[in-house]
């Protein structure tokens, strides 16, 4: 995946925002009428975040979109295109990536959406990807996966208030020399499994009234067994697959940066898989299942962990739809990223700038 140039295309910067309010397994354990120690047994999350109430996605993702741009060291008016991957938009239009857009001063920017669920940071870094190269005049690209899932979850249904939060994780993609950047992308579907996990109402299919909202067609659905069966066959496939067409050997692989469905069973698979200790990377401990976020987020986190030039990162992801993809990033030495933020929203409207 590589141009006539010889160039890739790879990640300047990362940046991630988590909203400030915490809720604790003792938290949600007496909404769901489970116990703390059931969260922590059966998921391995020990909190999550969750948005305040005049908090949406695309305030969240301003954040991570603005601390990505300051990481890379870049000004967010050299952002030529913006791609948002969320299940949790602001409306259901204009596209989310718009708002972004707006609350940063991005005014540069072409902003779209992806919706590929969980799987849609991965989904939108390909489409990234290939907009780069094929459009050299846009240097600069952001891709934001991010979710406000707490707007939608029933507190009491213990299959769902366990596991999902909110956040949101941004990286910079730009060209680069080879070998750094992407490459051996492969992604699937299967629409089949579209039910399974989904919010029922509020789209054109079951448009949101008083009916819907009296049975909680608004909140997530999720058959949860099929769920997990479904990720433990296609999380290993992944993985073989990605190693297979790119000639490599786990050995070979410096970090598994997969989607953090929950921490317990990628922590399994991981080990059935003989991953290396260490290498793959789990974050869903620390803030749940936040999404099209959980994997870019993951990918800061080994920024923020040792990932250094030349680190070979296997990227993993799956969500609703059914959606899958794979993909190899050899880490450009990008500086590690801050801690996650939590403090105010950025300035809105800057004045535009160059590239610092």
């Amino acid at each position: 995946m590589t141009d006539a140039a010889g160039r890739r295309i790879g990640v300047l910067g990362m940046g991630t925002y988590l909203p400030a309010q915490v809720r604790s397994n003792a938290d949600v354990a007496r909404d769901a009428g489970v116990t703390a120690e059931w969260i922590s047994e059966r998921t391995g999350v020990r909190e999550r975040h969750v948005a305040a109430d005049d908090e949406a996605a695309s305030d969240l993702a301003a954040r991570a979109v603005r601390a990505a741009a300051d990481t890379a060291g870049i000004h967010v008016s050299d952002i030529g295109l913006l791609v948002c991957a969320t299940s949790t938009p602001d409306e259901l239009g204009p596209s989310t990536a718009c708002r972004i857009q707006a609350a940063l001063g991005a005014s540069r920017a072409v902003a779209l959406d992806v919706g590929a669920a969980c799987s849609g940071w991965l989904f939108a870094a390909k489409v990234a990807h290939d907009w780069l190269l094929a459009t050299p005049e846009i240097r600069y690209a952001a891709v934001v996966g991010v979710e406000a899932y707490s707007k939608f979850l029933d507190p009491a249904d213990r299959g769902t208030a366990v596991l999902f939060a909110d956040g949101a994780a941004a990286s910079i993609l730009a060209p680069v020399a080879a070998p750094q950047g992407f490459a051996h992308f492969s992604f699937g579907s299967d629409g089949t499994l579209a039910d399974r996990v989904l919010i029922p109402a509020g789209g054109s299919r079951l448009p949101a009234d008083a009916a819907t909202v009296a049975r909680g067609d608004h909140r997530i659905r999720m058959d949860g067994r099929t769920i997990s069966r479904f990720i433990t066959e296609v999380f290993p496939g992944l993985i073989t697959d990605t190693l297979d067409r790119a000639g490599l050997t786990l050995q070979d692989i410096d970090r598994v940066v997969a989607h953090q469905p929950n921490p317990v069973l990628l922590r399994r698979i991981g080990a059935e898989l003989g991953i290396p200790d260490g290498r793959l990377v789990v974050v869903g401990d620390e803030v749940g299942n936040i999404g099209a976020a959980s994997t870019p987020y993951a990918l800061a986190a080994a920024a923020r962990n040792g990932l250094r030039a030349g680190d070979r990162v296997l990227l993993a992801v799956f969500g609703a739809g059914m959606t899958w993809g794979s993909g190899l990033l050899t880490w450009t030495g990008a500086p590690a990223p801050t801690a996650p933020t939590r403090t105010a929203p950025p300035a809105r409207h800057e004045t535009e700038g160059s590239a610092r």
